[in-house]
């Protein structure tokens, strides 16, 4: 039996690509030395997984920032504007990302996705009627013969046209159909090259296909590869999937004249069922996605082996695969030297998920079941993880009732009571809630961490960034304040840190997007709160100031679906539990005199099934009444708040508004504000914040640009329903970005509502 990988993680053990590429962007060193680091990284990579024991070896999965902007960046999908700035193909290709503004010019950056069901985001390619499909780039190719250099005939990876062809906007009146002929031309180019350079396997991603697919979707596919396969000759193409099963389109895959066939096992609920019902083609090697690219939890070799040997009694030629790219874990256990070794041994990072697929390679076909690394397996599996279970957590879960996820009145008196409250002027200006996270403030809770200062001078220096930032906004102007969230390392693991259940890693970072990398917490056991959380900061920031502040919180959705779960007990009941932590701080919140409360779910979208018939019964049907069981208990005259960002959410504006918050706030300035029209058409109820602007880029909009965007914002959504943010929190800008940008906000907002004359 032989092993593969779909991609490994490209930033680094310890984030050498995020730290080098930053330096970069800051002018601190050429691109000759970022070209330096990032091969290093490379042939790193390339050592760790030979010397693994791994058979089929990527390339090309590595990226300065997104695999979907390198496959458009190959394939000359670069808008007129971003050749216009004249800058290298490097910086072209940063400036897409990240938009630019200089001597060359001032452009915004592309869009920016999720990518799938991930918590990782991809950059949307444009493409105009009048954009010249063809192959320019040469990466690819070159990192092929990086890899071959050092000794490794690797398995370049491509993102594929059918998904490249969904994931684009189109701008004009063509769409995919009109691409179809080049996009068979420059991928059968690509083929052809890679084959001359001696590739003996090609693989060729099409996770778009797991979705619920039409026939017309299905046409569109095989008119793509009945073509480009015909260029193959000597190489053999690994048509792969991940994220889901391929159960509209099974029959026609092994049809069609792929080499290799990639399927998940572990979220393709419907795999086995495939293969058992349909058989698999003689002569085709199917890529069995048995080892989770997604989850840290060790591997449990009983049921993969049972898979195993249901293939080989099927006769099925099979490879042993992950179920997606490891670049969703984090790289390596071995810097978590501060990790017990009761909690270590239950997980399995990317390193150690090659580790994995070697000593299932050596079980398979031997009496595994007395093999010593079977046997040290199955102990994990039967043994109870320390200080996991709590009773008292259960009982709560249980005795939840129907009316703890309605909140009263409903949400038409609650807007009238609220409005006679605040008082707010028209378009009510504030931001997401976290500010300018300084190399002092990180020093600060650095220093506090390793003991090196005491608790009073930690608490005392937030304190007083908290007093700058709330006399900072006073001074630009805004309506509703925020805190500034000094004392946070991150939305997700400030929280977890804080509540019972939660394990933490010093190094385990995974990429979101570009240079931001997260460390998400782990949920080891049953999780409860046992104190206030963030009570004295927002009360003490309440104090500084006649405005009101919100108090800023992370919803149970969000903070699931950006740790890793647990894998013994269902994410709904995880989410419910941590619903009921959540719950006893917003009530603490009201009860210490916060009156606006913003609960997060940036990530609610994240983790819907991608098909549609599994929405609701999979999760919608808990997902929202999670976040109603937060907010359900506070007066008529609390206003909640939420956050939503970078994600598809046309389809599902009804559950949204079904969360019941008072406000809502998401991402829009990337996306041209389409998500506007689905309000409209769905009479949403709730009040609404569309970002004015992108806070993902360093440059500043202009005070013009910002209240054309407010007056595209007042054609779709009336005028008593619109708050004015950006677009999501800012952390990771710079100080001087931040000042200005919203100095900008604040003099368009007056200027509109000066054109609106008045109040509500």
């Amino acid at each position: 039996m032989k092993t593969s990988i779909i991609g490994f993680p490209r930033v680094g053990s310890l984030r050498e690509l995020k730290f080098a590429t930053e330096k970069y962007f800051k002018k601190e060193i050429s691109s000759e030395e970022l070209e330096r680091t990032a091969k290093e990284l490379r042939l790193q990579n390339l050592k760790i997984e030979k010397e693994s024991g791994l058979d089929f070896i990527p390339s090309n999965d590595f990226s300065f920032y997104d695999l979907t902007l390198d496959a458009a960046a190959l394939l000359n999908i670069i808008p007129q504007r971003y050749k216009d700035l004249n800058l290298s193909n490097l910086d072209t290709y940063f400036a897409m990302a990240r938009g630019y503004q200089g001597e060359h010019g001032d452009v915004k950056a592309l869009a920016m996705k999720k990518w799938f069901n991930t918590n990782y985001h991809y950059m949307v390619p444009e493409i105009y009627d009048n954009t010249e499909v063809k192959l320019v780039g040469t990466k690819v190719f070159d990192e092929y013969q990086e890899a071959k250099t050092a000794g490794i005939n690797t398995k370049p990876v491509l993102i594929g046209p059918y998904t490249l062809l969904k994931k684009i906007r189109y701008t004009g009146k063509k769409n995919a159909s009109d691409f179809i002929k080049d996009f068979i031309e420059a991928y059968s180019e690509i083929i052809a090259k890679l084959n001359k350079l001696g590739a003996k396997w090609i693989q060729i991603d099409e996770p778009e296909i797991v979705y619920d697919l039409d026939e017309s979707e299905i046409k569109l596919f095989e008119n793509l590869y009945v073509e480009i396969l015909k260029s193959k000759k000597n190489t053999k193409i690994l048509l792969q999937t991940y994220f889901g099963d391929v159960r509209d389109i099974y029959n026609k895959l092994i049809e069609l004249d792929f080499d290799g066939i990639g399927l998940d096992f572990i979220e393709g609920i419907k795999t086995r069922e495939l293969i058992e019902k349909n058989g698999f083609k003689e002569g085709k090697i199917l890529f069995a996605g048995l080892v989770n690219g997604k989850y840290i939890w060790r591997n449990n070799y009983k049921k993969t082996l049972e898979v195993l040997n249901f293939l080989k009694e099927n006769n099925i030629e099979f490879v042993l695969n992950t179920s997606s790219s490891l670049l969703h874990v984090p790289y390596t256990l071995k810097h978590e030297d501060k990790l017990k070794d009761e909690y270590k041994e239950h997980f399995a990072f990317a390193e150690e998920k090659l580790n994995e697929l070697e000593e299932l390679k050596n079980l398979v076909g031997k009496d595994y079941e007395k093999e010593e690394s079977f046997i040290e397996n199955q102990k994990l599996f039967a043994s109870e993880r320390p200080d996991a279970y709590r009773k008292e957590v259960k009982d709560r879960v249980a005795n939840i009732k129907e009316k703890d996820y309605i909140r009263t009145p409903e949400f038409a008196v609650r807007e009238k009571v609220q409005r006679a409250r605040f008082k707010l002027p028209l378009f009510p200006t504030t931001t997401i809630g976290s500010f300018p996270q300084t190399k002092e403030v990180r020093q600060n809770r650095r220093d506090f961490r390793k003991g090196l200062i005491s608790q009073e001078k930690y608490i005392a220096f937030n304190r007083e960034k908290i007093k700058e930032c709330i006399e900072e906004q006073e001074k630009i102007g805004l309506d509703v304040l925020v805190h500034g969230e000094f004392e946070r390392n991150d939305m997700v693991e400030y929280f977890g840190q804080r509540l019972k259940g939660f394990v933490f890693t010093n190094n385990a970072w995974v990429q979101s997007y570009g240079t931001r990398c997260v460390k998400p917490p782990i949920v080891w056991g049953d999780v409860k709160r046992e104190q206030a959380i963030t009570v004295p900061w927002s009360k003490y920031a309440n104090s500084l100031t006649e405005k009101e502040v919100k108090g800023m919180l992370t919803g149970p959705v969000t903070i699931l679906n950006w740790s890793f779960p647990r894998e013994d007990i269902t994410v709904k009941e995880q989410t419910l539990q941590i619903a009921l932590a959540i719950r006893d701080e917003v009530l603490d919140l009201e009860a210490n005199g916060i009156n606006i409360i913003q609960v997060d779910e940036a990530a609610l979208r994240e983790k819907l099934p991608l098909r549609k018939s599994d929405w609701f019964c999979e999760y919608l049907d808990w997902a929202i009444p999670a976040f109603r069981l937060v907010h359900s208990g506070v007066k008529e005259e609390t206003q909640i708040h939420t956050h939503m960002c970078y994600s598809e959410f046309t389809d599902i504006i009804k559950a949204i508004d079904d969360m019941d918050a008072d406000v809502i706030s998401f991402e829009a300035s990337r996306s041209d504000l389409k998500i506007l029209d689905s309000l409209k058409e769905n009479n949403f109820k709730t009040e609404v914040g569309p970002g004015v602007y992108d806070i993902h880029s360093p440059r500043i909009p202009s005070e013009e640009e910002i209240k054309t965007q407010i007056r595209r914002i007042l054609k779709k959504v009336k005028k008593e329903k619109l708050w004015i943010n950006p677009d999501c929190g800012l952390k990771t800008r710079g100080e001087k970005e931040v000042r200005e940008s919203l100095i900008n906000v604040v003099k368009a907002v007056k200027e509109i509502r000066d054109e609106f004359k008045g109040n509500i």
